[in-house]
């Protein structure tokens, strides 16, 4: 098995971040047709760690934090040839160790509800969200 580097990775590619979000089923349900919204995901996100495979990214943790008080996980993907070898786990930890004082926060993907409990992590029952693509009534 080859190691695993994790880096951050605050300038990944449009292209390179697409492709692991197809790879990984997220690409499923983000605008991976719109390169221009996935671009602004990318520069406006704050902190950005990557696993890499001989160079291929094979994993990501797309965040944006206040680095005090709370860090949003909005994107955790993991390439399908490479899970369950505990290259989200990684991410996830690396991503809470980061900024150690802010709470880490995630809406989870309805398939993977079940895998966060596994790696230490709380349900919280007082999530609520607007969809910012919903027109207002």
């Amino acid at each position: 098995m080859q190691p695993i580097i994790y880096q951050q990775e605050n300038d990944l590619s449009v292209s390179e971040f697409k492709e692991l979000l197809i790879a990984s089923t997220l690409g499923e349900r983000r605008p991976i047709s719109d390169l221009q919204r996935l671009e602004v995901m990318l520069r406006e996100a704050n902190l950005i760690l990557t696993a890499r495979a001989e160079g291929q990214l094979v994993g990501l943790a797309r965040s944006i934090t206040d680095k005090a008080f709370c860090t949003y996980l909005s994107d955790l993907a993991v390439h399908r040839n490479y899970q369950n070898q505990g290259i989200g786990k990684t991410l996830v930890q690396r991503t809470s160790a980061a900024y150690p004082l802010a709470k880490l926060i995630l809406l989870s993907a309805p398939k993977a509800t079940g895998y966060y409990p596994k790696i230490g992590m709380q349900k919280h029952e007082n999530c609520f969200y607007l969809d910012g693509a919903a027109e207002p009534d």
